[in-house]
């Protein structure tokens, strides 16, 4: 027996026609790539949605279709998240950090039809479009008055595209599993892959991000998303603001301490999301001016582990909850986040700490355990540990274009990190399965040791890796970027350490370097690592 309920379908569109209805007022920021701060409500957004659809229609785009963007968090962007989708074409969000032969793999293998770009990135996009295969225009964010010379064929200006065009159009009707967005991983190793989002999975995980035990987005929130909305989605954090009417301030291109905090003072945003090295810069600069954060009551950070120390002095200094996010592109991409509860707040601090470290609880809808690599199920008892296995409506079940499913036999996806569950259900990560160290047949988290390293006053940023060891297979090399201007031993950081980690975790060497280098997403990049520094204990 079936129930007798409507059979409405969950479409982007209508994100925006609820925002335009019931939150007309509720503003969006931002800072324009030209440089002022841009203001208009959301029913100017809608209005303006609208204006692009009548647009793309008259460009000849087609359901199915696929349109790339390579933009930073602005209003233009925020509009082509609706406007496209909401035709029934396919956003395809290119992240401009990656190798130019990554971006070209990616708009070849998309099949993107245009290209909306932002000032910032035509210079890049010149230097790859005689490899492009499939794009019909260029559509450059910006006003007349600020177009740029450019090389670049067919070219077209954002304004002037929607400017004649009228702000009525009938959002089409189709069905909710239709393709909404395309985000490509950023992996390390071979080319990119694409996960396709359906307009429902968008929706579902829209009501994840925005949920009391994540967000907590509400008409009353401000938030400033530095997480780029080039990078998944900015984590669904534009259409959670259409969802609820929440007040959006949005960073543009300046993503430095100062910045980040001349939008904070000026707008009092109560939510800040973005990947911790974003929140070393602004943490940097307030203790460089003295400065505090006094309208923001959560951080929510992702991409990378927080280290201990990052969670104390926004608690200690600043009175904010830094909450910690876990996902990945193939999971929409929330998968855990680690929510402040009642027990949290009767417990002494530093037990605080060490729940906060945790990546936290799943949602209703996304399923999660652990496995041994025979694919046995471990327990949840915060001690064992093996690889992390998700599934559910959020998943991914194939990447783009690929014939094969990505999941087990039990549909299960393999997220390629280690991991423990906790018998409270809060889920750890050890570190991502090819970064573990296996020293004597036991295992050492990297992670754990970068966060520990961090913890000194003097260390800006520290890298583990795992090398070649004659009598223990591997062991670890801790690689790190001292503060400026400060001094710091091997020694000294291996007394530091002692207390901190096993005896037997502690690293064989340590390596002061100048910088370390990084994914497009802020990860820790530590492939060319291993290899440069591999025999570095046997040689």
């Amino acid at each position: 027996m079936l129930g007798n309920m409507q059979d409405g379908h969950l479409l982007i569109s209508g994100l925006i026609e609820h925002a335009e209805t019931y939150h007309t007022d509720s503003q969006i920021i931002s800072r324009t790539v030209e440089g002022p701060i841009h203001r208009y409500t959301l029913k100017d957004a809608a209005n303006r949605s609208r204006k692009l659809a009548n647009a793309l229609d008259k460009l000849g785009l087609k359901q199915g279709d696929v349109v790339g963007t390579l933009a930073w968090n602005t209003f233009r962007h925020f509009e082509l998240y609706f406007g496209v989708s909401g035709i029934g074409c396919v956003v395809n969000t290119i992240n401009p950090r990656l190798f130019p032969e990554q971006l070209t793999y990616i708009i070849n293998h998309a099949e993107n039809q245009y290209l909306f770009v932002d000032l910032s990135f035509v210079g890049l996009l010149e230097s790859i479009s005689h490899s492009l295969e499939t794009v019909k225009g260029i559509i450059i964010l910006t006003d007349k008055e600020h177009m740029p010379e450019t090389t670049l064929q067919n070219v077209m200006c954002y304004e002037e595209l929607i400017a004649d065009e009228s702000e009525e159009y009938h959002w089409p009707n189709f069905d909710e599993n239709t393709a909404s967005t395309l985000c490509y991983t950023s992996g390390t190793t071979g080319n990119p892959k694409g996960v396709l989002y359906s307009h429902r999975s968008t929706i579902l995980h829209t009501w994840i991000v925005s949920s009391g035990n994540v967000a907590k987005i509400s008409s009353s929130s401000v938030i400033l998303p530095v997480v780029p909305m080039f990078h998944v989605n900015a984590w669904g954090i534009p259409y959670a603001t259409a969802m609820f009417g929440a007040k959006l301030v949005l960073p543009g291109p300046l993503l430095d301490g100062a910045s980040i905090f001349e939008l904070i003072d000026q707008e009092k945003p109560d939510l800040l999301m973005g990947v911790p090295t974003v929140w070393l810069g602004l943490l940097q600069y307030l203790n460089e001016t003295n400065q505090t954060l006094e309208s923001v009551k959560t951080a929510l950070v992702g991409g990378a582990a927080a280290p201990r120390a990052m969670i104390q002095e926004f608690e200690e200094k600043h009175n904010v909850f830094l909450m910690h996010g876990w996902g990945m592109t193939e999971m929409s991409p929330l998968g855990t986040a680690t929510a402040r509860t009642a027990e949290m707040d009767i417990m002494d601090v530093e037990s605080r700490y060490d729940l906060q470290q945790r990546q936290g609880k799943t949602f209703y809808g996304v399923e999660m355990i652990i496995t041994d690599d025979a694919g046995k199920e471990l327990p949840k008892d915060g001690e064992a540990f093996g690889r992390l296995l998700v599934r559910g409506p959020t998943v991914v079940e194939r990447y783009f274009k690929s014939n094969e499913s990505a999941l087990d036999k039990n549909g299960w996806f393999d997220t390629g990190d280690v991991a423990k569950i906790h018998p409270e259900g809060a889920m750890e990560i050890v570190d991502r399965s090819k970064d573990v160290i296996k020293s004597g047949g036991e295992w050492i988290s990297s992670i754990d040791l970068e966060n520990a390293a961090v913890g000194h006053p003097s260390v800006a940023e520290a890298c583990v890796i795992g090398v070649l060891h004659k009598k223990w297979d591997e062991r670890p090399l801790l690689l790190v970027v001292k503060v400026e201007d400060q001094d710091l031993s091997k020694e000294e950081m291996l007394v530091f350490l002692e207390d901190k980690v096993a005896k037997w975790w502690l690293p064989d060497d340590v390596i002061f370097v100048t910088e370390l280098p990084h994914t497009a997403t802020g990860k820790l990049l530590k492939t060319d690592l291993r290899d440069q520094y591999k025999e570095h204990l046997i040689k």
